[in-house]
């Protein structure tokens, strides 16, 4: 019964692991000026994921400071989601999958 739940709480954790390494590749590249953000698809693809990042984010900035200028709060949700995801795992009966 709870398996295509699980399915797709696995798969909603996926895309949003996605969100974020492309949040940071385009950071990345932003930031060592290697593309513009006023490229439009640039900008396009930097709003659609920092919208989708931030509020998940927010929160993590401001318990993690920076440190040597990097954000470890992607990192952090990262193995935060992955950690969740194994414990839904776990916890759920093989009978109910």
């Amino acid at each position: 019964m709870a398996g295509p739940f699980l399915w797709l709480f696995g798969a909603i954790v996926q895309l949003i692991i996605i969100v974020l390494i492309v949040n940071a590749v385009i950071s990345w590249l932003v930031a060592f000026d290697i593309v513009s953000r006023r490229n439009a698809f640039v900008a396009q693809i930097w709003d659609f994921t920092q919208r989708l990042t931030d509020p998940l984010l927010k929160p993590l900035r401001r318990v993690i400071p920076p440190i040597g200028g990097i954000d470890l709060s992607p990192i952090v949700l990262i193995l935060g989601l992955l950690f969740l995801v194994r414990l839904l795992y776990a916890v759920v009966p093989l009978s109910w999958r």
